[in-house]
């Protein structure tokens, strides 16, 4: 029987699916597959980029760790590609490569003052508050009017933890580091603009539900976002199920008393921001933005009214975008690596031997989960039929890439260490009736992993 060794880089549900589907499916080969990640867990954008009180959506994780923790994938962790292995490793030790890194960048927003001092992408937000090893441990909270850009859920994930109260996430897994510092918040109100209208929201019914039940938090609407309305909205309030939700949902908070609440959260539609006023001395001072109607064609226009919210600090969450690899082609457009139904395209539209990629790094940041199996499936079709591609590894023995990390002083972990980090992270959270409390520290988490 033939023997594919595949080594897939990124261990989150796009690279772990990929996995789990050709060892399930593949009966023509003799498959061993290693996967590797920069970070020393597993899970990617389900650990990484997921609100701590979403314990619904981090029930994906189970599923997850049962296609590991079945044993036959081999997991390293903490490897970083380009430097602890490169593309020409990766061809001396295995037949293919799938790339399954994921898209964890801001997608930038070209409005004057988007760069100014606290003014912010969605994904550093997220990534501080979910405990990302790498990025700083304290974030600046010290202002009392923010606005959020944008209108889907990371928008409102990022609205929601900005509005709730830090004692109420104290149920959850939430860093020791990031309770201490929403605990000290100055932030009363948030404000989130959506350039089009109640109707166009991308949001899910379950994620604006929640946002309704924080506490201590007025929800603010306006009435005249209500009153501006055309044929398409109508319709799809009429006919789509997701939509009439949203509209009930939206509809009953603009009968709710407020003045109440210590903290309010404002929504404002048909708002397009146009400016991010402000200096590089004093930081964001305020939003400028345009109001904006229905173009009759699906989209919206300029209305030519131009208003301004003082806030001072704003957080863009307009999309992620995908990060270049090294030796890889990249769509600096897109953020994506070019791609044939997951077989890797060069500048000259022709297949890279060898080169796949699936997940959010082939399609871009858009799809739930059942999308990332399916695209998985697709491009594990052209592995399995590209056998004349694969590379010929002069070391193809499994045990050689443990020797070739080792050589190098690589602390990589392996299963069985994420296992150990796993458990420490639950101790942790034990003597405070929570299911977990995550490390944060990238030493920490290594040291966990050794089982210290």
């Amino acid at each position: 029987m033939t023997k594919l060794r595949l080594a897939i880089v990124g261990a989150g549900p796009a690279g772990i699916y990929a996995a789990d589907i050709i060892l399930k499916a593949e009966k023509q080969f003799d498959v061993s597959i290693d996967l590797f990640d920069h970070l020393p867990a597993p899970y990617g954008l389900v650990r990484y980029g997921v609100a701590p009180d979403h314990p619904r959506i981090k029930g994906i994780i189970n599923a997850l760790r049962e296609v590991l923790d079945r044993g036959d994938i081999r997991l390293f962790g903490n490897v970083h590609y380009g430097t602890d292995i490169t593309l020409d490793d990766l061809k001396q030790h295995y037949n293919a490569v799938i790339f399954a890194t994921g898209a964890v960048r801001d997608a930038s927003l070209d409005i004057p003052g988007i760069d100014l001092p606290r003014s912010y992408g969605a994904a550093e937000f997220v990534n501080w508050y979910d405990g990302h090893p790498d990025f700083p441990r304290e974030w600046p909270l010290d202002t009392s009017s923010v606005a959020v850009i944008g209108n889907g859920n990371v928008a409102l994930d990022v609205a929601r933890m900005l509005a709730k109260h830090a004692d109420d996430l104290l149920t959850t897994e939430i860093p020791a580091n990031v309770y201490s510092g929403l605990k000290a918040s100055a932030v009363t109100d948030v404000h989130v603009f959506g350039r089009r209208g109640p109707a166009q929201v991308k949001f899910t019914p379950l994620e604006l539900r929640e946002l309704g039940e924080l506490n201590d938090v007025d929800m603010v609407l306006y009435d005249e976002d209500f009153e501006v309305t055309d044929a398409a909205s109508e319709a799809a309030i009429a006919t789509n199920k997701q939509v009439m939700v949203i509209n009930r949902v939206l509809n009953s908070w603009r009968t709710r008393e407020t003045g109440q609440a210590s903290r309010r959260l404002h929504l404002h539609f048909w708002s397009k921001p146009l400016e991010i006023v402000g200096s590089a001395e004093s930081g964001v001072q305020s939003l400028r933005y345009e109001r904006t109607e229905p173009d009759g064609e699906g989209g919206v226009r300029g209305t030519g009214e131009i208003r301004e919210v003082p806030v001072q600090a704003v957080y863009r969450a307009v999309g992620y975008f995908g990060s270049p690899l090294d030796g890889i082609p990249f769509d600096e457009h897109r953020g994506v690596i070019p791609n044939r139904e997951g077989q890797v395209i060069d500048d000259n539209d022709q297949v890279v031997p060898g080169v796949f990629a699936t997940g959010w790094i082939k399609r871009g940041p858009v799809g739930l989960i059942g999308h990332t199996k399916s695209d998985a499936m697709e491009t594990i079709s052209h592995v399995i039929n590209g056998q004349a591609d694969w590379w010929s590894p002069s070391h193809p023995s499994p045990e050689s890439v443990v020797e070739l990390l080792e050589s190098r002083g690589v602390e990589y972990t392996d299963l069985s260490g994420w296992h150990n980090l796993d458990e420490a992270e639950k101790a942790l959270g034990a003597p405070e009736g929570r299911e977990r409390i995550k490390l944060v520290d990238r030493d920490d988490m290594l040291r966990a992993a050794r089982g210290a």
